[in-house]
């Protein structure tokens, strides 16, 4: 194992961690068996009452490199309060030299060598700004890739940054339906950043996905997301009509598409400033001629 990697290839993490005792061990032991260790990990505990700070300082007794911010303040259990712990973590690492920072979720895992792969794909291409892996979830006894996965969008759980890349938008925004790591992909596509995931670099999401009930309300704020980023009605409308063709999927395109439609009779306050509704609407826009000319 490797200590800190020299200031041209350092990493610094930040996590946010709300009563998760039953998965932290799985993301803290994958973090100091990496190869390439990272220089600094704030693991931010938002008020937990459960043995979240107690694994955090027991990791942290063996290995320096790991540090326990405890936020106590009262707040509203919502979308921003993950988004200002992380937040909060990025803030104490500002003044260290690195040359990435991330995010990286709590109920994670994965391979010794994957964040020493990952930055080696930063040193290959000099564009790329925001990369990181795929995400696997258990399904009948097995991982599986997650149907969402894309080469466009990384992850919000193992979001790495280039520094000048993280510094041209500063930090994740709270959003009303959530969406900070989209928003953060689209700032940085318009900032002339390259956007990445990795197929090949594994990562094993442990969190059950929930009850049908919760993934309904789940998919419904989707669609009120795409709306409040300003997604381009006619590509939402398309999006949620291809997923028709699989079948676990039509309950949830449906719902999904509700979600939008509502939020667009509604005329809800967009999230984000107009720039980046009109520079996603242009990507989206540029999406639907390349299949019409494909058609």
């Amino acid at each position: 194992m490797s200590g800190p990697p020299n200031n041209g290839k350092a990493y610094v993490l930040a996590t946010a961690a709300y009563n998760e005792e039953a998965y932290l061990e799985k993301v803290l032991d994958s973090v100091v068996s990496q190869t390439v260790r990272p220089k600094k990990w704030i693991i931010v505990s938002d008020g937990s009452t459960d043995r979240t700070d107690e694994l955090v300082q027991k990791y942290a007794g063996q290995y320096p490199f790991i540090q326990l911010l405890r936020i106590t303040e009262e707040h509203p259990r919502n979308f921003a309060a993950q988004v200002n712990a992380i937040n909060a973590g990025f803030a104490l690492l500002k003044a260290m030299d690195y040359a990435y920072i991330g995010n990286l979720d709590a109920d994670v895992s994965f391979g010794p060598s994957y964040f020493g792969s990952l930055l080696g794909k930063f040193e290959q291409d000099r564009s790329l700004g925001l990369a990181g892996g795929a995400i696997f979830e258990e399904k009948g006894g097995e991982f599986r890739g997650r149907r969402s996965n894309s080469i466009r969008a990384v992850p919000h759980a193992v979001q790495l940054f280039r520094r000048e890349c993280y510094e041209v938008f500063g930090g994740y925004l709270p959003l009303k339906y959530g969406g900070p790591d989209w928003h953060a992909e689209i700032v940085a596509r318009m900032k002339g950043w390259g956007v990445e995931s990795f197929p090949d670099l594994r990562v094993f999401h442990h969190r059950p996905t929930g009850t049908a009930g919760r993934l309904s309300r789940h998919v419904f704020r989707q669609g009120c997301l795409d709306y409040s980023v300003g997604s381009y009605p006619l590509f939402e409308v398309l999006k949620c009509m291809r997923r028709l063709r699989e079948r676990p999927l039509i309950t949830g395109a449906v719902i999904r598409l509700a979600g939008f439609a509502w939020s667009y009779c509604r005329r809800e306050e967009r999230q984000v400033p107009q720039e980046i509704v009109d520079f996603l609407r242009s990507e989206q826009k540029e999406r639907l001629r390349a299949l019409v000319g494909q058609a």
